[in-house]
């Protein structure tokens, strides 16, 4: 019995930190970590998005009054020379300003343009990441049947051994398993203690002791 719940203690240890569960962790942690990214960088995105929309919107808003203006300066309906050289010095302002956005619109889709790229990136690093958790997380599961069926196996191996064992017996052997940090009974080879592997000094014969052998 003890041989028996030796193994299936061994069994259970292996099962907790199995190196297919460790790397199947792992693969989570980089799918999380490339989830946070993709979630981050959208949101720059999305601003520069604005950014570039409002300096569209205010491009269009100046060219439309820039047209008005020029509309009104050649239209022949101003004639005073003051009122004319407004007109004149008002569209080349206008001009400047326009000039002036549409640089700063060209700066905001430079940087739209690597944010694309990382995303794009990112996208495919998380597939690459998604297809490893899988492989992974199908990795575990074989190792965890196996272990799994091991156990099963040692158990049922195990529920053979315990019937001829006397039931006060078997209680005081699970008393001293729990004590003992899983060792109930050690084997005697010779005079050393299979358990503590200490030697045994030579002790005479009694007939009233009863020897723990599960």
């Amino acid at each position: 019995v003890q041989a028996h719940d030796t193994t299936l203690d061994q069994l259970r240890h292996q099962h907790e930190p199995l190196p297919a569960r460790q790397a199947r962790d792992a693969a989570i942690a980089a799918v999380a970590e490339t989830d946070a990214a993709l979630a981050a960088d959208p949101v720059i995105r999305d601003e520069l998005a604005r950014q570039q929309k409002r300096v569209d919107d205010e491009v269009e808003l100046l060219k439309a009054k820039r047209t008005g203006f020029d509309t009104k300066l050649y239209s022949g309906t101003v004639t005073n020379p003051r009122e004319l050289q407004d007109l004149q010095e008002e569209i080349a302002s206008l001009s400047r300003r326009i000039s002036q956005l549409e640089d700063d619109e060209i700066e905001v889709m430079e940087q739209v343009e690597p944010v694309e790229a990382r995303l794009r990136e990112l996208q495919a690093e998380l597939a690459q990441r998604q297809d490893a958790l899988e492989v992974a997380e199908q990795r575990l599961t074989v190792d965890e049947a196996e272990v799994l069926a091991a156990i099963d196996a040692e158990t049922e191996l195990r529920a053979g051994s315990v019937g001829p064992v006397p039931a006060d017996l078997l209680v005081e052997y699970e008393k001293l398993r729990t004590g003992l940090r899983g060792v109930g009974v050690a084997k005697l080879v010779g005079s050393q203690c299979g358990g503590c592997h200490l030697g045994l000094s030579a002790m005479p014969k009694r007939t009233d002791l009863t020897p723990l052998l599960v």
